[in-house]
């Protein structure tokens, strides 16, 4: 087993998953809506909140349209909620960048610095991939010793592309927006992600209906490394704050040191 070099000293984390009903392309509308319902919701401490894919828009093919700067009130807004929560925020929104539109993941820290991570894998079937530029590198943040990478919806069918290669992550964060129709294999790939990575997954999907009459039905859940439920969330709107230990993370992998047998290599 590889050691984590503060092992020791990781505590338990805590993390709240917002499974939001989202309003069409409102961006006023949900910013509103949402910090409203964190206000009656946030009962308890937590270390990172997590919203759904294009939580401040719905999944929106309308780039040109919503999308906003780096410096644009959605990322205000999520700078405002980290301070207030004094927690990390995470969620995807449409940035508009050298005349590129991404579908940009923020990782948004209570002193309003950031880090993100750009879908890499856009969904051809919903046309993402005429209307969003690609990422091209996979993006690993830290919170409290806890390594974690993340990652956007359709990435959640390309294991390769998330295989966990030398114990590099702990966590694997993926948001959301999926339809209910393949609720199915959204329920069958998250636990399958987290018994091959020994890692956990924690994955937040919305729920109601969007423009386009898609129905998105949540299931957002966290799966542990052995594949056993820590939380799960069907149909409902739900704002829920959980733990999870890595002492657990630890022994999975120190009696199943499976990580170390795997192929090794590089994605072009």
């Amino acid at each position: 087993m590889m050691e984590h070099p503060n092992f020791l000293n990781i505590n338990n984390l805590k993390v709240t998953i917002f499974q939001a009903y989202l309003f069409w392309e409102n961006i006023d509308k949900n910013l509103q809506n949402l910090a409203l319902r964190l206000s009656t919701g946030v009962k308890e401490k937590t270390d990172l909140i997590v919203l759904p894919e294009m939580f401040n828009t719905g999944f929106s093919m309308n780039a040109e349209a919503l999308a906003e700067e780096m410096n644009g009130k959605t990322m205000q807004w999520m700078a405002g909620i980290a301070e207030k929560y004094e927690c990390v925020v995470a969620g995807s929104l449409i940035i508009k960048e050298n005349n590129n539109y991404y579908n940009r993941l923020i990782w948004m820290l209570p002193d309003g610095k950031s880090s993100h991570y750009d879908k890499r894998h856009l969904f051809g079937l919903g046309d993402e991939d005429k209307n969003y530029s690609p990422g091209t590198e996979k993006v690993i943040v830290e919170l409290k010793g806890w390594k974690i990478r993340l990652a956007i919806c359709y990435d959640l069918r390309f294991p390769v592309w998330l295989r966990n290669q030398q114990e590099e992550y702990d966590i694997l964060l993926l948001i959301a927006s999926w339809p209910d129709k393949r609720s199915a294999h959204w329920k069958a790939l998250i636990p399958a992600r987290a018994i091959e990575n020994q890692s956990y997954v924690i994955a937040a999907n919305r729920i109601g209906h969007d423009g386009k009459e898609v129905y998105y039905s949540g299931h957002s859940m966290c799966i542990d490394p052995m594949g056993k439920t820590v939380y799960y969330k069907p149909e409902d709107e739900d704002l829920y704050t959980f733990s999870i230990g890595y002492e657990e993370l630890a022994k999975t992998r120190q009696n199943f040191p499976f990580l170390k047998d795997a192929d090794h290599f590089k994605i072009i």
